[in-house]
């Protein structure tokens, strides 16, 4: 489970003074539920992911994952997360497995499991036919369905994804939403961060429409439906963050 409380990031900037990234963002989100974070580029969704997988310190609020305090228990919540981030980058001179297997190692696995779960990834994903090929060969697809897999290894309950599906084909797009769709039905707990409104539809149980670092909206998607007398997803989002300007402005 996931759970944050009033999570708050500043940055100091020479020159603007002091940035606030994120805003007092509170949200929870169970095992076996897709929590779906939308929002704009620039609207706080990747620095939220960062402070709940311990890559960032919250400047104030908390928040707990699988029972473990992200400051306080930073190596215990690592060790129950995986996450996928938006620029993960890969060795070009390794496989797909040996780059896999390497952070199976690092996660403590031994040989024998790594064995199993590279197995059992590869056919999740559809990566037989290019895992023993360097990873400089590949195209964006298969270095994402690498970067999931490797992220993946050690079998979490609790998976983050920051924009998986950027800069992919429809149906590399659609292997990975339909695992992430697994993911949540194996009762994993999963946050999906994302700017296309057809995968928020597709996929999340409850959706956060966040902007400029700030939490506006928050419900399923029929519930943010009837709040805002729309169907249609985009013009849901559209008004929860206030009109095309500000939209626009971010």
């Amino acid at each position: 489970m996931i759970e944050a409380h009033q999570l708050t990031k500043t940055f100091k900037d020479k020159k603007r003074g002091v940035i606030t990234a994120v805003e007092n963002v509170s949200f929870t989100c169970q095992p076996g539920r897709i929590y779906g974070l939308l929002g704009a580029n620039g609207a706080g969704k990747t620095t939220t992911l960062r402070l709940l997988a311990t890559l960032l310190k919250p400047t104030s609020g908390s928040a707990t994952v699988a029972g473990h305090d992200v400051v306080r228990e930073s190596q215990l919540v690592r060790a129950n997360v995986g996450f996928l981030a938006a620029s993960t980058a890969l060795y070009g001179r390794l496989t797909a497995r040996e780059m896999i297997a390497y952070f199976g190692r690092l996660n403590g696995m031994s040989d024998d499991a790594i064995r199993a779960r590279i197995k059992t990834l590869a056919d999740e994903l559809g990566m037989h036919d290019f895992l023993d090929r360097r990873c400089d060969k590949f195209s964006t697809g298969m270095k994402q369905k690498t970067s999931i897999a490797r992220t993946l290894i050690h079998d979490p309950a609790v998976m983050i994804f920051d924009e998986p599906t950027l800069g992919l084909d429809v149906m590399t797009a659609r292997s990975i939403v339909r695992f992430v769709r697994d993911c949540r039905n194996r009762g994993k707990t999963v946050i999906y961060s994302t700017h296309v409104m057809s995968e928020v539809e597709k996929l999340c149980d409850t959706i956060g429409i966040i902007h400029n670092g700030a939490l506006q909206a928050e419900g399923t998607l029929e519930q943010l439906q009837q709040r805002y007398g729309e169907r249609d997803m985009e013009e849901v989002f559209v008004k929860a963050v206030g009109g095309e300007a500000e939209v626009n402005a971010a």
